[in-house]
C-alpha cells in the first residue's frame, strides 16, 4: 500500500488542513477496500488507480459558492448510469458513461452511500480496463 500522505500530497493540499484531513479519511477508506490502489498526484487532482483511474480528489468547486461548504474536496468518479441523488452532480459524457462530482465538506459525508458509489465506480473501471485489454 502506498503512503496516503506523501510530499506531493502535502504540496497539493498546502495551507488546507481541513481538506487534507478529508482526503486522508477518504484515502484510508479506499485503501481498506482496495489495498493495491496506486495514487498519482497531478496539478489539479489526486487520482486513485486500481488498475485504471476509478476516482479522484480535487479542490474544484463544482457548485456555486452559496451551494457548497467553505472547506471541501470534490470526489469525481465515472459510472455507466446517472445517480439520482442530490449529493451528486452528474455530467453525461456519452451513452452509458456519466461523470459524477460529489462535494465533501465533513468527515460524516464519507459514508456507506459514497463508498458504495466508489465500489460501483471501481467495478465499472475494472470492467472497462479488462475489456480494453482483450481487444
Amino acid at each position: 500500500m502506498p503512503d496516503i500522505i506523501t510530499q506531493d500530497i502535502l504540496f497539493f493540499f498546502d495551507g488546507r488542513p481541513v481538506e487534507l484531513g478529508l482526503y486522508e479519511q477518504l484515502a484510508a477508506e479506499i485503501f481498506a477496500r482496495w489495498s493495491d490502489t496506486a495514487i498519482r498526484v497531478k496539478k489539479t487532482q489526486v487520482g486513485f488507480y486500481c488498475p485504471g483511474l476509478f476516482c479522484c480528489v480535487s479542490l474544484t468547486p463544482v457548485r456555486r459558492k452559496a451551494e457548497r461548504p467553505e472547506r471541501f474536496i470534490t470526489v469525481t468518479f465515472g459510472l455507466d448510469h446517472p445517480l439520482d441523488d442530490p449529493r451528486a452532480l452528474v455530467v453525461p459524457v456519452r451513452p452509458n458513461r456519466y461523470t459524477h462530482h460529489v462535494l465533501l465538506g465533513s468527515a460524516g459525508e464519507i459514508d456507506e452511500t459514497l463508498l458504495g458509489w466508489l465500489d460501483a465506480a471501481h467495478r465499472f473501471t475494472t470492467e472497462r480496463t479488462m475489456n480494453h485489454a482483450r481487444t
